[in-house]
């Protein structure tokens, strides 16, 4: 076994590093990956994603120049198809940032990928901390127009994880088998972090990504309490194996196909990269090395290590138990911060734009504070998600972004992360969710259609009690917080 100060480093898409993974992995891709299908395998080597069937064709290594935006509707290509944006490209394209990061390993994604049914993506990643200077000119407007105007220049973010200051609504106005089972079925607040002195996913290499690994897990596996845990690698990676670290020889290939089912099946566990969002920004490379879950041993605690982002922290739970679930989630971003620093290792974070993650639209607190809802009349209005907009939350389908909702049932979030404190966000969730669950209980009694534009509905919001579901909607919305810009 290697000590991770032993292990070497190569830079990303050199020849070095390939002959590293080549060495692990013969033939340069993980059995793992041989049931997938082919336009997924070719993002899990070493190599550029590229792949004709999907349009994949941009190649960072060879082309500098900004291909054709014509068809393009991403945040980012909003702003490079001004002139503003064409000069701040031409500014770019020739630039390296100090840590080796180019402009277009950060674009290719959305040179890739011309738009989203479901969502307006932003187009562009960060291949490390340095790529938000570096790039200022290209990632500071995009991240602004994806934040509803956020001053990314002036403006101070602010964290907030007092527990003590969450909403009471759900206690208060809604009957406890609501909260479990009734409308709510899962509740859970999840958040990334990165460590500083790593590349993020788009661009770091295999023996990075490993060392990353072994520091994350190290710094995991030392947690005591109802956080204490154990590491779980992604069946096929053979990372966790070779490091000293390894606390349970059965893991040193990986999990069994039966236990990644049972963690997915509880949607637990990220799938593999099946998205070409993910995969043209370089984030399926090496796969599944070396990547897994820590669980804890009450399995309401959860650390995903290097998917998308090198971190992404989730507290869960059945029901709506939301204040235990933010305090679990309080504490566990605190203990693993403080056992990374034990190793030497911080959290990249910055003034303005707080905690630093692969995608802009992640920044900020990272937070997605959601509950799985079982909502099949107010669902069923055609103004639902509009809706939902104006409250600043978002809805999902029941298996994430790209699906479809199950029988009435979304996956229901707050849809801001910049310019609000955790705080905030939790409770313009609670508040939200609360107003959904309570005017789908009020359709029920309703004996017109659920998709009458206006029905009784009581409610009372900030000491005011409102009769309607259109009046209340309105005080709903005035009473929202405002963002920091």
């Amino acid at each position: 076994m290697v000590a991770i100060s032993e292990m070497p480093s190569f830079p990303a898409y050199g020849d070095d590093d390939k002959k590293a993974f080549e060495a692990v992995y013969a033939g340069g891709m993980s059995e793992t990956c041989a049931g997938l299908e082919d336009w997924i395998t070719k993002g899990c080597g070493n190599e550029i994603y590229i792949c004709e069937e999907k349009g994949a064709l941009y190649n960072w290594q060879t082309n500098k120049e900004m291909p054709n935006l014509d068809n393009h509707n991403c945040f980012f290509s909003d702003f490079l198809k001004t002139d503003e944006g064409k000069a701040a490209y031409e500014e770019m394209k020739n630039l390296v940032s100090p840590s080796g990061v180019t402009i277009q390993q950060c674009l290719k994604t959305g040179f890739d990928n011309p738009g989203h049914p479901m969502i307006k993506t932003v187009g562009l990643v960060a291949g490390s901390e340095d790529s938000f200077i570096t790039f200022k000119a290209l990632f500071d407007p995009v991240t602004s127009a994806r934040h509803n105007g956020y001053d990314c220049a002036k403006a101070l973010h602010t964290s907030d994880m007092d527990a003590s200051k969450l909403s009471t609504s759900f206690q208060t106005k809604l009957d406890a088998k609501d909260l479990d089972g009734g409308y709510v079925l899962t509740t859970r607040c999840r958040t990334g972090r990165s460590i500083s002195g790593y590349k993020l996913p788009p661009a770091i290499s295999f023996t990075e990504r490993r060392k990353l690994e072994a520091v994350i897990v190290k710094g995991l596996q030392s947690m005591t309490g109802e956080l204490k845990g154990s590491y779980l690698p992604l069946k096929g990676s053979k990372s966790y194996g070779a490091l000293d670290i390894c606390h349970d020889p059965k893991y040193v290939n990986g999990m069994t196909t039966e236990e990644e089912d049972c963690l997915r099946n509880q949607v637990n566990l990220f799938q593999e990269p099946d998205s070409t969002l993910l995969l043209s920004s370089g984030c399926g490379r090496h796969w599944p090395d070396p990547r897994g879950i820590f669980a804890n041993e009450d399995r309401n605690f959860f650390v995903w290590v290097n998917e998308e982002d090198q971190m992404r922290i989730v507290s869960m739970q059945k029901g709506a138990a939301i204040t235990e679930i933010f305090t679990r989630f309080s504490n566990a971003t605190a203990a693993v911060q403080t056992t990374l620093e034990a190793e030497g290792c911080g959290f990249m974070q910055n003034p303005h734009l707080g905690w630093i993650l692969t995608c802009p639209s992640n920044l900020g607190t990272g937070l997605r504070a959601g509950t799985m809802m079982k909502v099949p009349l107010m669902s069923s209005r055609p103004d639902f998600k509009s809706t939902l907009a104006t409250m600043k939350l978002q809805a999902r389908g029941t298996g994430g972004v790209d699906s479809a909702s199950t029988g009435g049932t979304w996956d229901i979030s707050n849809a801001d992360r910049l310019g609000f404190s955790e705080v905030e966000l939790c409770n313009i969730f609670i508040e939200g969710a609360t107003f959904v669950i309570l005017a789908e209980k009020a359709l029920e009694k309703f004996d017109g259609e659920a998709t009458a534009t206006d029905f009784p509905m009581e409610i009372e919001i900030a000491g005011e009690k409102y009769t309607t579901y259109l009046t209340a909607l309105k005080a709903h919305l005035e009473a929202l917080p405002k963002r920091a810009c």
